[in-house]
């Protein structure tokens, strides 16, 4: 909850690394940055080359929250590509064309159920991991999508959702905090502002929490230790999500990441001693959806 500039109440902090599952240098990273750096939170795929070996390392981290990483474009799906013709192509993925994606499952029932019977897939490809639901986001945030969403929603009593991301990075404190980009964040934010207002309304009425503002996507791939220093020392009041695509090193393949990632400097930031002093000087208090959730 926003705090008044006279309560020395922490500020609530969640760290997050997306793509958990995609390579085995992804969930190296974020296996050492939960335990050795200031990485609260985690978004698992549930069909990426190295979901298996994610899932293990997540049972060896309670302290991680582990929520879902909802894929529905640039990736591979959880159901057979024959029931869901109109979201795969014929290599069995799911398209890269993210505006035509979005454009069918608004206007096409028969996508919409589709759409559907993927995401109910994935959240029992979740549950059957047998780890606590902590979040639920998406892979390209295309869980912002108000049809995608709506679904979500519909499923968040059966498949106990307590929280999903809103992508919004305010301009003022991104801009402080960094000082370049002046256009691109402002245009960013005033493109967010409107759906995801609508987004916190449609999650206030069904019970379901979300953070005040998210970090890091003006500056996706960047997020090195010197970003993230300026980030933490001009946080808002209120509750903010960091986010990160931390790798230890680089790989090839379909789902590498593309070239100018600093996927090595944000791991790097992640466990660097002077980013973990932020957290005291500036007095944030690292956590997770679900503690925020339960009202801690």
């Amino acid at each position: 909850m926003p705090v008044s500039e006279q309560n020395t109440k922490p500020k609530n902090l969640i760290v997050t690394a997306d793509d958990f599952g995609m390579s085995l240098p992804i969930n190296s990273a974020i296996e050492a940055a939960c335990s050795n750096g200031i990485l609260t939170s985690a978004s698992l795929m549930m069909k990426a080359p190295a979901t298996a070996d994610a899932v293990e390392r997540a049972r060896r981290l309670p302290q991680l929250g582990v929520g879902l990483h909802l894929v529905l474009v640039d990736g591979s799906p959880v159901l057979p590509p024959e029931a869901i013709p109109d979201l795969v192509g014929t290599d069995g993925r799911f398209s890269t064309r993210l505006v035509k994606t979005g454009v069918d499952i608004f206007f096409r029932a028969s996508v919409q159920r589709q759409v559907k019977a993927e995401i109910r897939a994935q959240l029992e490809a979740f549950q059957k991991t047998g780890l606590p639901l902590d979040h639920v986001n998406g892979h390209h945030h295309f869980h912002q999508h108000p049809t995608v969403l709506a679904i979500l929603i519909e499923l968040a009593q059966e498949f106990n959702i307590k929280a999903v991301r809103v992508p919004y990075e305010p301009f003022m404190s991104s801009w402080r905090a960094r000082r370049e980009g002046f256009l691109k964040r402002l245009t960013s934010a005033l493109f967010q502002l409107h759906r995801t207002s609508r987004m916190k309304a449609h999650l206030r009425r069904a019970n379901i929490r979300y953070n005040d503002y998210m970090f890091g996507l003006n500056d996706s791939g960047r997020m090195d230790t010197s970003a993230v220093q300026q980030f933490l020392a001009h946080l808002p009041d209120g509750m903010s999500e960091l986010y990160f695509h931390p790798a230890t090193s680089r790989w090839t393949g379909l789902d590498a990441f593309p070239d100018d990632y600093l996927c090595e400097q944000e791991f790097e930031a992640l466990i660097d001693p002077a980013v973990i002093s932020c957290l005291n000087k500036f007095n944030l208090r690292n956590t997770t959806f679900t503690a925020l959730s339960l009202g801690n």
